[in-house]
């Protein structure tokens, strides 16, 4: 078993809580992980990008080389774009399709859609809306996470026990909203299988 992972989205969209509840889960299921994040300007908004591998051999490194990375996973449309030259050729381009527009030239919508539909593995669903029916718009990160845990080689149950890592001392409550999103974020993203 063996995951490249790319997370990529804006500051404050929740990169590092997907890098953390995969890596909890990971490690539940008693997997080799190694992570590496780039903050970049995120209090004012600016790129956040983490690499996340996951394997159950041990792991040398924990950058992903060019044309090597299992799947990248967005937060914000256009930040998926940054990271494709990464993707192996059957990799798979997971992002949310609500853009985080922080930029007066942020390209075309419809022409960023475009790009990512080039390739053939490609799942754009609407998180915020997801996560807005089921918890709360901030749970986009753990809708993001389930449409995700599809093409993951890790056990849902080991999903949810890394979710509870995270968010389990803000009480049942919270917990069970988040695993919620997330469970609603990988049955939106069954129908792109």
């Amino acid at each position: 078993m063996k995951s490249d992972i790319i997370l990529a989205g804006v500051g404050g969209q929740g990169i590092i809580s997907i890098a953390a509840a995969i890596g909890g889960a990971a490690l539940h299921e008693n997997l080799h992980m190694k992570q590496a994040e780039v903050h970049g300007m995120s209090q004012r908004g600016g790129a956040v990008q983490s690499t996340l591998r996951v394997s159950s051999k041990p792991i040398a490194s924990d950058l992903i080389a060019y044309g090597s990375a299992d799947m990248i996973v967005s937060l914000e449309p256009m930040e998926s774009l940054r990271y494709l030259s990464y993707l192996k050729p059957d990799g798979w381009v997971i992002t949310n399709a609500v853009p985080f527009v922080n930029i007066t030239d942020y390209p075309e919508l419809e022409d960023v859609y475009a790009e990512i539909k080039k390739r053939s593995n490609h799942v754009i669903i609407d998180a915020e809306e997801i996560a807005g029916q089921v918890a709360t718009k901030r749970a986009a990160n753990m809708v993001m996470l389930g449409a995700a845990s599809n093409f993951i080689d890790i056990p849902l149950e080991s999903i949810k026990e890394g979710i509870r890592q995270i968010f389990g001392r803000k009480g049942e409550e919270i917990t069970n909203s988040n695993i919620d999103a997330m469970l609603a974020g990988r049955e939106a993203a069954q129908k792109f299988l």
